[in-house]
């Protein structure tokens, strides 16, 4: 019997990003409610907005202004975001930036039920500091493991943007029992575009779930260091793009996912069964 279930992506650009903090938030959050009001009218159950999704990726420069618009969880988001969950009965995965403490700061994605209930929240693991991604200037790496959440509709995790090129997170979320893996993130053309459309289908393969992956599109002002690409896309546990959003346009990417389809893809690849974790001891040895 099949089990469909609508979930949605949500790829944009951030607009005002030489307007102040509190500006550039207002525009983002405005912008982002039209897209649930959208993906409510289309009748999407789970719905996943982009990483850092209230701002720009900022971490194209260095510049302590940014930490100005990190808010803690729960926070004023997340209310928001938990208010239009109830409202429309929606699963919503809000990526923001978030303050755990006075001067420490994550890459964090909330995880809000349908009935408005935050369910918890993932921190991203992995940390780039690479030219244009300077990433641990403003974020601690994270230190909450490979949670799932067992929502309404489904049972999800959550990866961020570099996280997708470390497969070992991506079995812990399958292990997990994530059905649906979403992984928002900010990347541009260049050296990793070739990796877009491969790592996260071979992470649903080896797992045996669906991933929703999300991309920023167009170029964010003032910075210009590279243009988003858009691309977001649904995969099913057999590693195939189902349905894909465009390079250059905003917009909602839907699909209907059948989350029956993991038990047939799991009966017949039985990576789980098959796995021999005793032998892989030697992967958590501390390189020098």
């Amino acid at each position: 019997m099949p089990r469909i279930l609508r979930c949605g992506l949500v790829q944009a650009t951030c607009e005002n990003t030489q307007a102040s903090v509190g500006e550039i938030k207002k525009t983002a959050l405005e912008k982002h409610e039209t897209f649930i009001e959208e993906a409510a009218s289309k009748e999407v159950r789970i719905l996943c907005l982009q990483e850092i999704f209230f701002g720009p990726y900022f971490c194209a420069e260095q510049d302590e202004k940014w930490y100005e618009i990190a808010e803690p969880i729960p926070g004023p988001t997340v209310e928001w975001a938990q208010n239009l969950a109830r409202k429309h009965e929606m699963v919503l995965v809000v990526p923001i930036y978030e303050e755990a403490m006075t001067g420490v700061y994550y890459n964090t994605a909330a995880v809000v039920d349908a009935d408005g209930t935050l369910l918890g929240i993932y921190r991203k693991n992995h940390i780039p500091q690479v030219h244009g991604f300077w990433e641990k200037f403003y974020f601690k790496p994270g230190n909450l493991g490979y949670p799932t959440f067992q929502t309404r509709y489904a049972r999800i995790g959550v990866y961020i943007c570099y996280d997708r090129h470390f497969p070992e997170g991506a079995r812990l979320l399958g292990l997990n029992g994530a059905e649906i893996v979403f992984n928002p993130s900010a990347t541009v053309a260049g050296l990793s575009k070739y990796l877009w459309e491969l790592e996260q289908p071979a992470h649903a393969v080896a797992n045996g779930y669906f991933v929703g992956a999300i991309n920023r599109v167009g170029v964010e002002k003032p910075w210009e260091t590279g243009k988003f690409y858009g691309s977001s896309y649904f995969c099913d546990p057999r590693g195939q793009i189902v349905v894909q959003g465009s390079e250059d346009q905003e917009e909602l990417v839907v699909a209907d996912l059948d989350l029956e389809t993991i038990e047939k893809v799991r009966q017949t690849w039985q990576f789980f069964r098959d796995r021999r974790p005793e032998t892989y001891g030697d992967m958590t040895v501390q390189l020098p």
